[in-house]
């Protein structure tokens, strides 16, 4: 299996760096992956934002490649440019510093967003997310990603080989915490988030990713040992509340809903009669 590795916190990133040991010596893997910290971008590509350059600097690495853009340009060079393209059977993005649950984060996510982009171009992916049950983040440090590389490691191993790639699903948004663990749990990701608008000096956000809390701390929760019992037992968040592995099964493109008879009648209404 020939695997494309990248993320959203860039080429420097403790949790690239231990995901990268923990599978090269199992397949062959070429990283693409950005130059600086992307974190937050979700899917944008540099040739579609006005506010990037429609160019971008791609340099090799000894890895394989580092690119002067988001997670979405370096999974575009990798699946249609590098020499490798051809050979990748599967995208993997992480693992991130911190964990990406919840429909609302999967949307901001770079980590996912490199998965989603990889999906539409037809290659299959793995995000892979980092969160340590006391302090949220992983601390820094290569050694405090290596449970996270291991278990990134072992989910890939069962996957290999098998048809879960085959039917509906094009990614899997996993969440693995710090810790070693020997409990997976197969979920979804959860709606739930709020968020203010506070007037002062300036206009902030305040904004609640852990929506039936309050969120602690400075914008993030301290520990998630406040949070049990909150969340349904099939969500994203449950599962890292209790120290699971949560692997969550998701496809491309956004779903397609069905019209209620109420719309179509309102809109054959169209155009309007002038008065």
């Amino acid at each position: 299996m020939r695997l494309l590795l990248t993320n959203d916190d860039g080429i420097h990133s403790p949790g690239l760096t231990a995901v990268y040991e923990h599978l090269s010596p199992h397949w062959d893997v070429t990283v693409v992956a950005p130059a600086s910290d992307q974190s937050g971008v979700g899917r944008s590509r540099s040739d579609l934002s006005y506010e990037r350059a429609d160019a971008i600097e791609i340099s090799d690495h000894e890895w394989g490649y580092v690119v002067d853009g988001t997670p979405a340009d370096c999974v575009a060079v990798g699946l249609r440019h590098i020499p490798e393209a051809d050979e990748i059977d599967l995208v993997v993005s992480g693992a991130n510093n911190g964990p990406n649950v919840g429909s609302y984060i999967l949307g901001h996510s770079g980590t996912v967003g490199a998965a989603v982009e990889a999906a539409f171009l037809g290659t299959p992916a793995v995000a892979v997310s980092g969160y340590d049950h006391e302090t949220y983040f992983p601390e820094d440090g290569d050694s405090s990603f290596d449970a996270i590389g291991a278990a990134t490691r072992d989910l890939l191993s069962l996957l290999e080989d098998t048809a879960v790639f085959d039917g509906d699903v094009d990614y899997l948004n996993v969440n693995i915490p710090a810790a070693e663990t020997d409990t997976i749990a197969v979920t979804k990701p959860l709606a739930d988030y709020d968020t203010r608008v506070v007037e002062g000096e300036r206009t902030t956000f305040e904004s609640n990713y852990w929506a039936t809390h309050p969120v602690e701390g400075d914008g993030f929760p301290i520990g998630l040992d406040g949070y049990e019992d909150d969340y349904p037992a099939w969500s994203d968040r449950a599962a890292i509340v209790d120290r699971e592995i949560s692997v969550t099964p998701l496809g491309t493109p956004q779903s397609v809903v069905d019209p209620p008879s109420d719309v179509v009648a309102t809109l054959d209404r169209y155009p309007l009669e002038k008065s």
